[in-house]
């Protein structure tokens, strides 16, 4: 699978020899002389792609940057290529979410195996946030006495305990619990709390309920 590679670090020489490197290998190569740099031109993550990131950088540093792009929603893996063995370092980064943490120099074999696990890595979250943002579409088309329901029958409210809790008939409630499995596109009650976990929905009905 090839890709972007996105190459932050200060060292000029450095970059110029790691873009011929990677573009040898395939890949689409962009440099950015500091994190800001970066920052300025955020990356699109519409294409496969990761970041290689310096950890000591002048301004912004690596584990500052990366701290930036995790706040700005950006889910772009990230390969951080250190001059220095920091475990420490290493540890906070890949805690923080980063990908990798390799050491200059560093062989092309194990460069270019971070970067195709990073990119795959990618891929299989993008695949999941799609499928996430579809539930999240299907639980915004609920009409408001829909979402109410899909709220009290996700926390295993029947449909007579649903009824008094909405002032309706349990005929009513059956009509909409009904519609809301054909909007939300499953077929049982296990499916829907599945659905509703996995987009937090379970924890935002708790959280009005407390």
């Amino acid at each position: 699978m090839q890709g972007s590679v996105h190459i932050v670090d200060d060292d000029a020489s450095f970059r110029t020899a790691m873009k011929r490197r990677l573009t040898i290998a395939g890949y689409e190569v962009a440099t950015y002389a500091s994190a800001q740099h970066l920052l300025d031109r955020l990356p699109s993550e519409s294409v496969p792609s990761c970041i290689i990131l310096d950890v000591r950088m002048p301004g912004v540093s690596g584990p500052e940057l990366q701290s930036r792009l995790s706040e700005l929603g950006s889910a772009l893996p990230i390969i951080f290529l250190s001059g220095y063995f920091d475990i420490p370092a290493t540890v906070r980064a890949i805690k923080a979410g980063a990908d990798d943490f390799l050491t200059k120099p560093v062989s092309s074999d194990d460069l270019l195996e971070a970067i195709a696990l990073a990119i795959a890595h990618q891929e299989v979250t993008r695949g999941l946030k799609s499928k996430l943002d579809i539930v999240r579409a299907h639980v915004a088309a609920l009409t408001p006495r829909e979402r109410q329901v899909f709220d009290l029958v996700i926390r295993g409210g029947t449909n007579k305990h649903v009824a008094r809790a909405l002032g309706c008939t349990e005929r009513t409630i059956k009509a909409h619990r009904h519609m809301v499995m054909e909007k939300m596109r499953v077929q049982s009650l296990a499916e829907l709390v599945s659905l509703a976990e996995r987009v937090g929905a379970l924890e935002s009905v708790a959280g009005q309920t407390a």
